[in-house]
């Protein structure tokens, strides 16, 4: 996982004893993670606009993304041939700026070359293929929905639908998914921070469970050894301009019924 702020990757033990994987320098927060086929791992550079690829102790530029990406670059996740697809935020989101507007997701190929292969998106956040690859997930906090693509066998995606709608909780404005994943029943679990909850969706909107908490959740993942612990990121805060100095991010896990599927 990464600490954005805290500019490393880490890696944690089950029973929570962390190992820095890599450290960047304070100019830059890392963000979406993903592996190469060779097992060489993918960082995004939220402030460089670009991915890493971490070669030993050294973090080289795998992709610079800065004519695709104006603002700074968010999540990410990486298919089975080593294909990424890297999200962006679209406007100033930590400037302070309130004006969203629709950018785009780029994809990244394993020789480092990127192209726009959507559009027309919502602050996109977390991103997730289907055990087949033939879909892609991502969420659109900015428009408080879920939205699947079809994958071609050549990483294009087509046969945009939305997967689900998410309903505000009362007095929250709009419902925002931020980090997702996937089940093997083909449900959504999605990290849901203005209503400081996790929330599983089927397609549709259905809520299937809902889970609070008292601060704000980020990012989901299913893992452990049958991928049936969900992994959650709870921050107690978000604004960065604002931040106190404190580290008050944790990471929370709880036992499910259906095992993840598909990457991440």
């Amino acid at each position: 996982m990464c600490d954005m702020w805290g500019h490393t990757v880490n890696r944690f033990d089950l029973d929570g004893t962390r190992h820095v994987v890599h450290t960047f320098p304070d100019d830059e927060d890392p963000g979406g993670l993903g592996w190469l086929p060779d097992g060489r791992l993918l960082v995004v550079g939220m402030d460089g606009r670009c991915v890493y690829r971490l070669e030993g102790d050294r973090a080289v530029v795998h992709a610079d993304l800065r004519d695709l990406a104006p603002w700074h670059c968010n999540d990410m996740v990486v298919a089975d041939d080593g294909t990424a697809y890297v999200t962006q935020f679209g406007f100033d989101f930590f400037g302070g700026s309130t004006s969203m507007a629709p950018t785009t997701m780029v994809r990244v190929s394993p020789d480092g070359h990127a192209d726009v292969v959507a559009g027309d998106l919502s602050v996109p956040n977390g991103v997730a293929l289907t055990s087949d690859g033939r879909h892609l997930v991502v969420a659109e906090p900015g428009a408080g929905r879920i939205t699947r693509f079809d994958v071609a066998p050549d990483g294009t995606l087509s046969g945009r639908e939305v997967f689900a709608e998410l309903v505000p909780i009362p007095d929250a404005g709009w419902a925002a998914p931020d980090g997702i994943c996937l089940d093997a029943d083909g449900a959504v679990w999605a990290a849901e921070p203005l209503g400081k909850r996790v929330l599983r969706v089927e397609a549709g909107g259905r809520v299937l469970d809902e889970i609070a908490f008292e601060a704000h959740p980020l990012a989901v993942c299913l893992g452990g050894s049958e991928r049936r612990t969900l992994f959650i990121c709870v921050a107690g805060q978000y604004h960065k301009a604002h931040r106190d100095p404190t580290p008050m991010a944790r990471i929370e896990t709880l036992t499910v019924d259906v095992p993840g599927a598909g990457r991440p």
